[in-house]
């Protein structure tokens, strides 16, 4: 921080950094159903077509009459689907996620749905408050089985239908309290004909069937089943059951909306109606830029969340130079985040292709703060360039898309949204 209680250079440099290579941690998947059917099949097909969107780990959550029973998985969907059919569920309703993971490690445990209290969970979104949330329910005795931030939004909502609220005013209720982008399916075991769902900042998307009712992030999951989808707001909640939905804002005012007949295919459809995918993606920047953003900044004490980013006050602050590596595009993004450190930061910056600097002696040690950016996170030559840097005292901070990848275990710090 400066003398006048400003951010440091430094601190908002690395920010800058990230959001430009737009690392985003809202690409995981939702789908759900409601209706006469068994749904298993029906969220397992969604998922599929929104695997894109994340493979970390997926799950599904299905009420059965009685309870609400959960099967997950780490990995990708494939391993879903062979632990259905040594565990079948059946039943209706039921929502299911595929996990791109941004707080909490890949693992069972920390896949979604999430459930507390007889409610099931699954969220695509950061929760930016999700350090004090989760202070003040442990304070009040709530044990927390996952790392993830997710789990939180389970217990508010639990507490709330405790507290004899009904699903849809337990989670607009809990929501009133949560800072952050979202989209977020919710189930209770005592209200087995409905699903609630919400959306600020992250897409949710309705689907109006013959009899029954879908819910999805992205049109193609669910354009199988129905092409009539009500697009839902932001700040908006919904109710759903097989009859029909109700929706509302989070204040509670009613919202009538006609639904929309999707034209389109399903290769138009996954495009958003974009002629293809590379204008869809110019078109997604600035959401990319303010979802990488979220959930690292501290707006209170207009400061970063040091665990976020990977790089504490005091390193910040001693740096020297930062020095980029990456190959291929990689390389390319950085050479504009190397302009940014020296624009805004004032610290000498520099960018090389990993490949290069693994064939000779550089000169690197304390001080140095050495930004390697592999999407994949297992780029050769940079974990190579990595390893050298590490050998010579400098600092590694990651930027990748891949948590758990080997560019990242090998960094001093790393970052992934």
């Amino acid at each position: 921080r400066g003398e006048a209680g400003t951010p440091s250079h430094e601190h908002v440099v690395c920010f800058e950094v990230i959001a430009r290579h737009g690392i985003v941690g809202t690409m995981c998947g939702i789908v759900g159903y409601v209706g006469p059917k068994s749904c298993v099949e029906i969220l397992v097909d969604g998922l599929r077509r929104l695997e894109y969107r994340g493979y970390d780990s997926a799950g599904v959550a299905v009420h059965d009459g009685k309870e609400i029973r959960v099967l997950r998985s780490v990995g990708k969907l494939g391993n879903l689907v062979a632990a259905l059919k040594e565990k079948p569920l059946h039943g209706s309703p039921g929502i299911g996620h595929t996990r791109w993971a941004t707080h909490g490690r890949p693992s069972e445990t920390n896949a979604h749905p999430h459930v507390a209290g007889g409610i099931a969970v699954v969220h695509n979104g950061i929760i930016e408050n999700h350090l004090a949330l989760k202070r003040q329910l442990v304070e009040q005795g709530v044990k927390f089985a996952s790392d993830t931030d997710t789990e939180i939004v389970a217990h508010l909502v639990a507490r709330e239908v405790k507290a004899g609220h009904d699903l849809l005013t337990a989670l607009r209720r809990a929501l009133a309290v949560v800072d952050g982008a979202y989209a977020v399916a919710v189930m209770s075991k005592d209200e087995p004909d409905r699903i609630v769902i919400a959306k600020n900042a992250s897409p949710l998307v309705i689907g109006i069937g013959d009899g029954e009712m879908f819910c999805a992030s992205d049109i193609p999951a669910i354009l199988p089943y129905t092409r009539s989808m009500l697009l839902l707001e932001e700040g908006e909640i919904a109710l759903l059951t097989a009859t029909g939905v109700e929706i509302s804002t989070l204040k509670g005012e009613k919202v009538e909306r006609k639904p929309k007949t999707i034209t389109w295919n399903a290769a138009q459809a996954e495009k958003g109606g974009f002629k293809h995918f590379m204008l869809k993606e110019i078109h997604e920047q600035p959401r990319a830029i303010e979802d990488t953003m979220r959930g690292r900044i501290d707006h209170e004490k207009w400061d970063v969340i040091e665990s976020e980013i990977g790089v504490d006050a005091k390193t910040a602050e001693s740096l020297k130079r930062v020095y980029f590596l990456a190959c291929g595009t990689s390389f390319h993004a950085s050479l504009y985040g190397r302009y940014l450190i020296e624009a805004l930061s004032g610290v000498p910056s520099t960018c090389e292709l990993a490949s290069e600097l693994v064939v000779r002696d550089p000169v690197l040690g304390e001080g140095d703060l050495i930004v390697a950016v592999s999407q994949s996170g297992e780029t050769i030559d940079t974990l190579a360039a990595v390893k050298a840097a590490k050998e010579r005292g400098a600092k590694v901070l990651a930027l990748t898309n891949v948590l758990d990848s080997a560019i990242p275990r090998a960094a001093a710090a790393g970052s992934r949204r």
